[in-house]
């Protein structure tokens, strides 16, 4: 039996890297790939709502941790709703933020999947480290909050006295440890802004570190305006770890300085007011070579006169 084979044609990919693809190709290919994404999503909502009632124990505790949450009449964590759906919205929440978080690398590939064709090979590769750093990141904040959540309650609870009773709303809590978390989580990102603005040439690792006091006070009045508890140990917390990704950011920044020869151009040690010398050249001018006038053309004869001869 022989079997005919065809030329594979150019990819997806290649078409919309090339401009080839017309523009209701274009919007075809996004409405695939947001059908794909919404239908991942889908699935890990159903996966997070079978995770809802663990996760929500794990966010519950730093505060069940204390000796001030437990009920003495059961033992166990104090927690209170205020309406009856309460815990059941809450768990329909939790289920939607652990779906978008187990379906991650399904929508993010068909996020990057639709962008990537418009950028250069380069900023591809640029985008493939970022996120591998953001990552981690933002999970090294996450864990962070939980450390402040724990000091943070500790300390405010603490801070009432043993004659009030305190009890905490179930939902307000949640919303409370969760908001610290993502706070937590995108200003871990910052050192990625830094790189990114040494990475593509507008800020030199020099200049970066010119600005380390700037940067510190920075980071010491943002923790301040977002760290929820007023304790310190939060915003020392948040602020000691900024300023370390920001040298760490910096450090960086100084090997790729390096590795490109930054810094050694020509006029590199010359400062922006200094005159730089001339160089005067005192050979004489030779004299210019005469040029001679043109002969003048002969007048053209009158009308009349040439139509008298021409008779």
């Amino acid at each position: 039996m022989a079997f005919a084979l065809r030329k594979r044609g150019p990819s997806t990919f290649e078409r919309a890297a090339d401009g080839s693809m017309t523009l209701m190709e274009h919007v075809r290919e996004l409405r695939n790939r947001l059908f794909r994404a919404s239908l991942a999503i889908l699935v890990g909502f159903g996966f997070g709502i079978w995770l809802a009632e663990p996760v929500r124990r794990l966010l519950s505790q730093p505060y069940c941790e204390l000796p001030a949450s437990i009920d003495p009449s059961t033992g166990k964590c104090n927690f209170v709703q205020l309406g009856v759906a309460d815990v059941f919205l809450l768990n329909l929440k939790i289920g939607l933020w652990v779906g978008l978080i187990v379906a991650a690398p399904v929508w993010l590939y068909q996020l990057w999947a639709f962008i990537a064709p418009g950028l250069h090979r380069n900023e591809r590769r640029y985008a493939y480290i970022f996120t591998a750093l953001a990552a981690p990141l933002f999970a090294a904040g996450a864990v962070l909050a939980f450390f402040v959540t724990t000091k943070g309650l500790e300390f405010l609870l603490n801070v009432s006295g043993d004659d009030i009773a305190t009890t905490l709303e179930v939902t307000r809590y949640i919303s409370f440890v969760t908001n610290l978390i993502l706070l937590f989580g995108v200003a871990f990102e910052f050192p990625l802004i830094v790189l990114m603005l040494n990475f593509v040439g507008l800020a030199s690792a020099k200049r970066l570190l010119s600005w380390w006091r700037v940067a510190i006070f920075v980071f010491f009045a943002f923790s301040a305006v977002v760290t929820p508890t007023p304790d310190p140990f939060g915003m020392t917390a948040l602020a000691l770890c900024l300023t370390a990704l920001y040298f760490a950011a910096v450090g960086v920044a100084f090997l790729n300085d390096r590795r490109r020869g930054r810094g050694k151009e020509a006029y590199a040690g010359i400062a922006d007011d200094e005159v730089s010398p001339l160089e005067l050249d005192d050979d004489p001018i030779a004299p210019g070579q005469r040029v001679e006038a043109a002969a003048p053309v002969a007048a053209a004869a009158p009308i009349e006169r040439r139509y008298d001869e021409m008779t």
